[in-house]
């Protein structure tokens, strides 16, 4: 194996933009062997989980980050032999000028195995620097170095100036850390087996270059009691904020203070709707799928964008634009134990009631088991969330980034409600529906609430209208 052999796998970027990413676990281990397409590990974005698979056969080196690190795009993160072997590399004899190639007596050059050394001796290995010697001393000198035998000293003569210092032993990957982090190998302390420099040396010897900040001369202070800690540990948790939540985050602060929102909200007997639902459970046109009050709420919304196809936008601020989609990809937002995500299903416009009964329970379970791919949610148009599963009435949903609307579903509640002139128990949500009121004006955004409050009234619109 020369070091040419060793392929460095570079963090990819897995979605559109990202820029880092947190090594969640290692599939493998140093010394394993590795399939093209194989997966060695699972990283979260700032978007989803993913498993990287690697794009070549060999036999993994070393694990560059441990597992929790967070590594930019374009960091090599893992190193593999794709030369077959699993041998340490053959180092090249250093600092000999070409006209003096060494060789030895009848076989070629012999080769000194980086990280193996020599036989153990009290040998003085071959100069770096130093002024020209015969060649045939040379050879003769690495030739019994590498046999084992009697310093070169008693087997030629020696030059006219005193050696340098041998060449430290270390392999390819410390020797590439150690040019990474500036640090001569000639200054490293070694601890690994036959005086090997091991990346923890280098490591070490880092932190003891750094400079020590000097302490203030003060006065020695009267039985100070000790500093208090930063926090209590016993009265607060304090939970890094990266990946999904950080990108979550910084998502919608930038939609709340870049699109001007403007809600509003309507309260609707769904109570057709409920048993609508009841029904279609037995329907045997949806036998193994997933039906809920969800699954025609998103249907109503979809026809009314049909019969308002202005909201269905986004607003393209380099080309002071308003562009309007014509197809839906709907989103659903999905809280999952990494946080809020909004995978969408594509084409959600052209999907029959079975169709997209089908979409939504895939979304959802790929959702829970932290399995969505960032390519999931990316393209959005308009979005869904239903907060009614917490048991709230409502609230005003921030636009997902580059959305034009979002439309949330309050929990649904048996009221007191007025049906054919009777006050009796009714089915009753309120919805909500935030809108980018530079592309969407109050009429335009009220049209299409009032459509979807109404097909929840009498879902036989849903025919009608559709």
């Amino acid at each position: 194996m020369t070091e040419a052999s060793v392929r460095e796998f570079k963090m990819p970027d897995v979605g559109e933009g990202l820029t880092e990413a947190e090594i969640l676990k290692w599939f493998v281990q140093p010394g394993d062997t590795v399939t093209d397409g194989q997966v060695v590990c699972e990283v979260e974005t700032a978007k989803a989980a993913v498993e990287l698979p690697i794009p070549y056969d060999g036999v993994v080196r070393d694990l560059h980050f441990p597992e929790g690190t967070t590594v930019d795009v374009g960091t090599a993160i893992i190193a593999v032999d794709v030369g077959g072997g699993s041998a340490p590399a053959a180092e090249e004899p250093a600092d000999v000028p070409a006209a003096e190639e060494p060789k030895a007596e009848g076989s070629g050059r012999q080769p000194v195995l980086v990280g193996y050394g020599v036989a153990a001796s009290s040998t003085r290995r071959r100069p770096r620097k130093g002024p020209e010697v015969p060649v045939q001393q040379v050879s003769t000198a690495i030739q019994t170095e590498l046999n084992g035998h009697a310093p070169a000293a008693q087997t030629a003569p020696a030059p006219a100036a005193p050696v340098t210092a041998e060449r430290p032993l270390a392999k390819p990957p410390v020797r590439k850390l150690a040019k990474d982090l500036g640090v001569d190998l000639a200054t490293v302390v070694p601890t690994g087996p036959d005086g090997i420099i091991t990346r923890e040396d280098v490591h070490a010897a880092v932190a003891a270059a750094e400079p020590k900040a000097p302490e203030p001369a003060v006065a020695p202070a009267p039985a100070a009691a000790p500093a208090p800690a930063a926090y209590d540990t016993t009265r607060e948790t304090r939970v890094p904020v990266k990946g999904v939540r950080k990108a979550t985050a910084a998502a919608m602060v930038g939609s709340a203070f870049t699109a001007p929102h403007v809600t509003e909200f309507v309260t609707v007997d769904v109570t057709r709707t409920m048993k609508l639902v009841e029904e279609l459970k037995e329907d045997k046109e949806f036998a193994g799928l997933r039906v809920n009050p969800l699954l025609l709420i998103a249907k109503a919304l979809l026809v009314a964008i049909r019969r308002h196809p202005e909201i269905n936008a986004s607003w393209d601020e380099a080309a002071q634009e308003i562009v309007v989609k014509h197809y839906v990809n709907l989103g659903i937002a999905a809280a999952t134990p990494r946080g809020l995500i909004v995978p969408n299903i594509k084409d959600a416009h052209a999907k029959t009631l079975p169709q997209l009964a089908e979409s939504l329970g895939e979304l959802v379970s790929t959702a829970r088991e932290g399995k969505t791919s960032p390519a999931a949610m990316q393209g959005g148009t308009v979005t869904i969330t239903n907060v009614g599963v917490f048991g709230v009435d409502t609230g005003t949903p921030i636009l997902n980034p580059g959305e034009s609307a979002i439309l949330a579903v309050g929990a649904i509640k048996l009221q007191p409600w007025v049906h054919k002139g009777k006050v009796k128990p009714r089915q009753v949500t309120t919805l909500a529906l935030s809108f980018d009121h530079r592309l969407v004006d109050g009429e335009l955004g009220s049209k299409v609430l009032a459509d979807v409050a109404a097909i929840l009234e009498q879902p036989k619109r849903l025919m009608t209208w559709a």
